[in-house]
């Protein structure tokens, strides 16, 4: 659910020791899962990849897992409500693929799109860390990886 009372396209659960947490009262972080239970710990194949693109001194707190499944969508939005945005944001792409659309610091303005298919990572840093992004579209069905196809996003961040 969106603050704004909309539900979201996109299915969504966390690993990490944060997770990532959407209702009427805003976007945030949380500890534990709407049920009370701790998230899981971040796969350690995640992990490879954060400490080989990222660092290998500092493992992200958070990894939002999305699901994308026919229609859906992630509308622009960026990545802000992390403490030190120094630490970049990374993004495993996993399933069909998306077309994937970045734009600028503030929103509007032109925007590029590109392609993304399944096994892509995306590191959004530096000046490019609180750039607004979102997916406008899957082709679902386009990989074989689910077999009821759909699109799996793991993004991984530093939060505190």
């Amino acid at each position: 659910m969106t603050p704004y009372g909309k539900p979201m396209s996109v299915r969504l659960t966390s690993a990490g020791k944060y997770g990532w947490y959407s209702d009427r009262k805003g976007y945030r972080y949380v500890t534990a899962h709407p049920s009370g239970t701790s998230w899981p710990p971040i796969p350690a194949d995640v992990l490879r990849i954060w400490r080989s693109l990222v660092s290998d001194k500092r493992d992200p707190d958070c990894c939002l897992i999305n699901f994308y499944g026919e229609n859906t969508r992630m509308g622009m939005h960026r990545d802000a409500d992390e403490k030190d945005f120094d630490w970049p944001v990374l993004s495993v792409s996993l399933g069909d693929e998306a077309l994937f659309r970045i734009g600028n610091d503030e929103r509007g303005g032109k925007t590029q799109s590109v392609w993304l298919s399944s096994g892509d990572v995306v590191v959004l840093g530096g000046d490019a860390r609180l750039r607004y992004h979102g997916v406008d579209k899957t082709r679902f069905g386009s990989s074989t990886l689910l077999p009821k196809g759909g699109r799996i996003n793991l993004t991984c961040r530093v939060v505190d």
